[in-house]
């Protein structure tokens, strides 16, 4: 058993944060979901979940009821969970209150929550499958929705499934019982238009009762990296309310995070592979038995890095769904792993059958948004392979940064940005902006907000040419012209000296590359 302080710590203070701490030692009971203006139905030690509480008159009358009943702590969202008559009404029910961070899923803390008093959020981060498996989840969701829950793939195929099925219609029953939607429930569905609507939106349906006594269903498409995973289907007695509806489809990420979690964990032959593809980039010992079980044909390969870029989906949803889409259909299945946070392909460099070029075109076809960062190293013998890999990876560190801004960065035709990066960090480590004149530029610039250091680079990347120059810098000739004029007066500097403007161009180069890296 858990004491609600050891819960929240448990839990994590990305998701909870405590506003008004519990007596020391209250334990924490089941998790209950209130509704709005609803008396609840907590009991001593509960904790009590105020899913749609956004006003501050029902989350006072909420925790009064909480204290009514004995329950043991309110969670609640901002801004109400902040608000001083919510902290007040609090204060004099005596229960804790814990805030929600925005953002949270309540299907997801229903879990975790579940999870830790079970004591089994520590073993399945060790197990690496994740806090407990879809049943589980279908059973939170549920909870979230007040409705019997089936969790399904992208053909109907039912994956999991909550408890409470027996309260439902026969359509239900016999999905649950042939683990797929009958041929005449998908008819139906189909003919009222559900299923276009899952491949084309990313909301949640509300589906009518229908004549042969077939109850309402709530449908949320289960979506990952643009790809349709599946989908759940709540069975609820009529129109779901606004706050209800929106916090089902909340859900929906989370869902397809452990989808593919779980897909991945199932898949031995996948995990086997990544495991083999992994020597290959590192060139581990055992590289050549990898290269053996995998039958990597004896050609050149390139290695390529896939990064996902932030958004409102998790990055860790994103890789996996990429991993599936990429060896879903592009030629000869590229061999796939992930380390760390970037996703790395292994593809033969020809042009027909599986190869780099099919890849490429598939990855800029691909409707992503945002897209992911993609970088790939040259084309290698087998025996080379992580100097493939460490070519993509120093592109990608380029991508990060904005240096580099091509849809798909290839180690070719960025060679030239690659030596100015590479000769930026040297410069760096040997102390030469330090040398000459320069230095006195930056401090004027930094000082006077003058732009000195641009201007002069721009002289030295067109030199007897200022209209050029200035375009570059977007400012007049004469302006261009005062200024170059100004940089004599403050330096004694020889510009005729070619060596002298090499230098100093190899001191700016460093400088710029520098403060992107």
């Amino acid at each position: 058993m858990l004491d609600i302080r050891a819960l929240v710590e448990r839990v994590g203070p990305a998701l909870l944060r405590t506003v008004i701490s519990p007596e020391p030692n209250t334990v924490a009971g089941d998790v209950v979901i209130a509704e709005p203006d609803q008396p609840t139905t907590a009991t001593g030690g509960d904790l009590v979940l105020g899913v749609g509480i956004n006003d501050v008159e029902q989350a006072v009358r909420l925790v009064r009821d909480c204290g009514e009943q004995g329950a043991a702590a309110v969670l609640l969202k901002p801004p109400v969970s902040a608000e001083a008559a919510v902290v007040e009404a609090v204060r004099g029910a005596d229960v804790a209150l814990v805030e929600v961070r925005p953002g949270t899923a309540w299907a997801q803390l229903v879990w975790l929550i579940r999870a830790a008093l079970a004591g089994g959020i520590r073993q399945a981060e060790e197990s690496g499958i994740g806090v407990a498996d879809l049943f589980r989840l279908a059973d939170a969701v549920a909870d979230v929705v007040d409705a019997p829950v089936t969790i399904e793939d992208a053909h109907s195929q039912v994956l999991a499934y909550s408890a409470r099925q027996d309260l439902t219609d026969p359509a239900r029953i016999s999905t649950i019982m042939g683990r797929k939607q009958p041929d005449d429930v998908l008819a139906k569905f189909r003919a009222r238009g559900t299923f276009r609507q899952l491949i084309k939106g990313s909301s949640a349906i509300f589906v009518p009762a229908q004549q042969d006594g077939t109850l309402p269903r709530l449908v949320m498409p289960i979506r990952m990296g643009g790809e349709l995973l599946g989908s759940m289907w709540a069975v609820v007695p009529g129109p779901v309310s606004e706050e209800r509806a929106t916090a089902f489809a909340d859900t929906a990420p989370l869902v397809a995070l452990q989808l593919l979690r779980w897909r991945a964990v199932a898949d031995v032959q996948r995990r086997r592979t990544a495991e083999q593809v992994r020597l290959l980039l590192d060139g581990s010992d055992g590289w050549r038995g990898a290269a053996s079980e995998l039958a990597v044909p004896n050609e050149e390969h390139r290695v390529i890095a896939i990064e996902m870029p932030a958004s409102d989906e998790p990055a860790e949803g994103q890789r996996l769904a990429m991993w599936e889409w990429i060896t879903r259909g592009i030629g000869r299945r590229p061999l796939v792993t992930e380390i760390g946070t970037v996703l790395y392909a292994l593809v033969p460099d020809r042009a027909r059958g599986g190869g780099w070029p099919e890849l490429r075109q598939a990855l800029l076809s691909h409707d992503l948004s945002p897209r992911p960062l993609v970088a790939v190293g040259t084309s290698v013998a087998v025996t080379d392979i992580p100097g493939s890999r460490a070519q993509a990876d120093e592109l990608i560190g380029m991508l990060r940064t904005g240096l580099v801004r091509q849809p798909v960065a290839v180690y070719e035709d960025l060679w030239h940005l690659l030596v100015l990066s590479r000769m930026a960090g040297a410069a760096t480590d040997a102390g030469v902006a330090a040398l000459g004149p320069l230095a006195v530029l930056r401090e004027h610039d930094r000082g006077q907000g003058t732009d000195y250091q641009a201007t002069l680079h721009a002289w030295l990347r067109h030199p007897g040419d200022p209209r050029q120059a200035s375009r570059e810098l977007r400012v007049h000739p004469n302006t261009f012209r005062y200024r170059m004029k100004r940089i004599g007066q403050l330096v004694e500097v020889d510009l005729d000296d070619a060596d002298v403007r090499s230098a100093l161009l190899v001191q700016l180069l460093a400088e710029r590359w520098a403060q992107h890296g």
